[in-house]
């Protein structure tokens, strides 16, 4: 399973330190801005699960940052400040920010406001894929009305098969490994067989590719799983 990677924009080195250490003592990757230009810099890299914003900043204060943010990408932004005033708050959240912590803070309600944060964004994200016809080449997925075919000839799959099927639809060309996979598909707290997915993949190659060229599921060697596109295929 892929680990959410924490963007922390924090002045105050001991406080930036500590928040870090937590953080990444939960499972979490976490990269420091000390300056709001800094922090404008790494914020607009496509690579957070979440920002965790200061709201006083030199260079660039954190409601700038917030609003500049807000124009490029829907990551969730958690402000941390001093001020405690409701007018604050207010106009924090008012330029975009997710949620707001007033310092001083228990790490634990931190922590909390980051886990539900993260959980919003991925459901909305999940919620709208499942709205979405998916196509890799002649290779059609109808989550709606639960419908799949390739070439226009309709295939039968499990409710197993379309659910990792649909999953490696929505990452073409990336490689996702057996545990990514497992977690995803068959949930954090399986226990039963360490093969199932290669047994699924095996089912759905019979499915999906055995009848059909080019192939597009293919198998990395020590990894784990891809559905590849032609042209990413064309530049192996």
């Amino acid at each position: 399973m892929t680990k959410e990677s924490i963007l922390l924009v924090e002045d105050e080195h001991n406080v930036a330190s500590f928040i870090q250490l937590e953080l990444e003592h939960e499972g979490y990757i976490v990269e420091v801005a000390y300056d709001g230009e800094q922090g404008w810099e790494f914020a607009r890299e496509d690579r957070w699960d979440l920002i965790l914003l200061d709201w006083m900043l030199p260079k660039l204060d954190g409601l700038e940052i917030c609003r500049r943010i807000r124009k490029i990408t829907e990551v969730p932004v958690i402000l941390l400040t001093a001020r405690d005033y409701v007018g604050d708050k207010i106009a924090g959240l008012d330029t975009g920010a997710d949620d707001y912590v007033t310092k001083p803070f228990e790490i634990e309600e931190l922590l909390a406001r980051i886990r539900v944060n993260i959980r919003r964004t991925k459901q909305h994200k999940i919620s709208k894929q499942d709205t979405q016809v998916l196509q890799v080449e002649d290779l059609v997925v109808n989550p709606i009305k639960r419908l799949v075919s390739r070439a226009n000839i309709p295939i039968q799959l499990s409710q197993r098969e379309f659910e990792l099927l649909s999953f490696l639809m929505n990452h073409p060309d990336e490689v996702l490994s057996r545990d990514y996979l497992v977690s995803a598909v068959w949930g954090f707290d399986y226990t039963g067989e360490t093969n199932i997915v290669d047994v699924y993949i095996r089912y759905l190659r019979n499915k999906i590719d055995r009848d059909h060229e080019p192939k597009l599921i293919h198998t990395v060697r020590g990894v784990g799983y891809v559905l590849r596109t032609i042209q990413e295929q064309r530049l192996e």
